[in-house]
């Protein structure tokens, strides 16, 4: 098991990046707030997980632990792949994703792309008591988010396939109803709006 990577960044793209390991190139999938985190050139640590099958070996990157567990914990529900867990981390931080399964928000776990109301119900019942409970953190809010930030977040939208005026309307709201946050937080907000409203 590859458990993780640590080299130089070589290239960033839309859902994926490759990073340069003694001089073997790993290319691993990741979401939008990961690779936002990573600048090709640039020295990283990637914790990942690998998923073997019988076409291909697939990889996938995480930022921290917590999104690679529960990454970990997604993939066990039946009907539950690789892309669709990527996916939930994407819209939801690992917290918001703990929240809205221990509550049972059938209508926040279905604003993921590619999850409908029964996927929703399995992912309460089969993994319901293993995510935990939300640690309630604040997260580091001592700046706010700029214009060139605001770009980066509608540069990645319209790279996931949004159409620019509705990338730029979603983040033009989500800044507002969240002056404080920063580009990953306002990237997953963005896409809850998305999501919501193009449903």
């Amino acid at each position: 098991m590859i458990t993780h990577l640590s080299g130089t960044i070589e290239e960033v793209r839309l859902d994926k990046a490759t990073i340069d390991v003694s001089g073997v190139g790993y290319s691993f999938f990741a979401t939008p707030a990961t690779l936002s985190t990573l600048t090709a050139g640039k020295e990283a640590k990637i914790l990942t997980h690998l998923v073997v099958r019988e076409d291909a070996w697939l990889l996938f990157g995480f930022a921290g632990r917590d999104e690679r567990d529960i990454f970990s914990t997604l993939i066990t529900v039946s009907g539950i792949g690789p892309k669709l867990a990527l996916a939930a981390l994407a819209v939801f931080s690992p917290d918001e994703l703990r929240a809205a399964v221990s509550q049972g928000d059938l209508a926040a776990l279905t604003q993921i792309p590619g999850v409908g109301k029964k996927s929703a119900q399995r992912i309460l019942v089969e993994i319901g008591d293993k995510l935990g409970e939300p640690s309630g953190g604040e997260g580091d809010s001592s700046s706010g988010i700029g214009s060139a930030e605001r770009e980066e977040v509608c540069h990645a939208l319209e790279q996931l396939g949004w159409r620019t005026p509705l990338a730029q309307k979603a983040v033009k709201e989500a800044a507002e109803a969240n002056p404080q946050a920063q580009v990953p937080e306002l990237l997953r907000a963005a896409l809850q709006l998305l999501g919501k409203h193009h449903a």
